[in-house]
């Protein structure tokens, strides 16, 4: 019998302090390969203290960060002779495909495919990563959230997806907010460097 996947290890203590909070947890079949059946282990976190902040200072509640963790398995089990090598250019392009579908299902538009980057993550494996751009319009505001995402795709103890995205510019500007809070003065370069940081953690 197959047994569920091992859901990834994340930084626990760095997405508290951070203001993250877990919203969901799931195991579900996310592509399918000629010979196996890839199933997918995942945590999905929202900025909660960036949605309060929001919340508290406009009365617009709205998901403005994500970031989530995804550890895959296979079923049946890879053959010997198939190393993770010969697969990991399928499974990069079906995480890719999957993260652009996920923005599209969350109302974003002009969902574009921009550049790739090579990083090494904390467990010293190599990782892809590959940003995406989208738009979505805040109608209650009259204003347009322009997202940055980013995927990574590696392979150490298992395939290992990790992504997230986040607004273009301060939410303070975006959305005209006098006096803001802390959490609503930080920059995209802030977001970017958090959300890369938390992708390399994760093992």
């Amino acid at each position: 019998m197959p047994t569920d996947p091992a859901f990834p290890d994340v930084p626990a203590a760095q997405l508290r302090d951070g203001g993250w909070e877990l919203v969901d947890e799931s195991v579900e079949t996310v592509f399918q390969l000629p010979t196996a059946r890839v199933e997918g282990a995942t945590k999905v976190y929202d900025a909660a203290e960036t949605r309060e902040a929001v919340r508290d200072a406009i009365g617009l509640d709205h998901q403005w960060r994500f970031f989530f963790a995804t550890a895959l398995s296979f079923t049946p089990p890879l053959a010997p002779g198939i190393g993770p090598a010969m697969i990991l250019p399928t499974v990069r392009s079906e995480a890719q495909s999957a993260f652009a579908n996920e923005l599209a299902d969350r109302g974003f538009k002009s969902v574009e495919r921009g550049r790739r980057e090579r990083v090494r993550v904390d467990s010293g494996d190599r990782a892809r990563l590959r940003t995406y751009s989208a738009e979505l319009d805040l109608e209650p505001v009259d204003a347009t959230l322009s997202i940055t995402g980013w995927v990574g795709v590696w392979h150490g103890d298992g395939f290992r997806i990790a992504a997230g995205a986040y607004p273009d510019r301060s939410l303070a500007t975006l959305l005209n907010v006098e006096n803001p809070p802390e959490p609503l003065r930080r920059s995209p370069s802030d977001y970017r460097a958090e959300l890369l940081t938390l992708i390399r953690a994760v093992a």
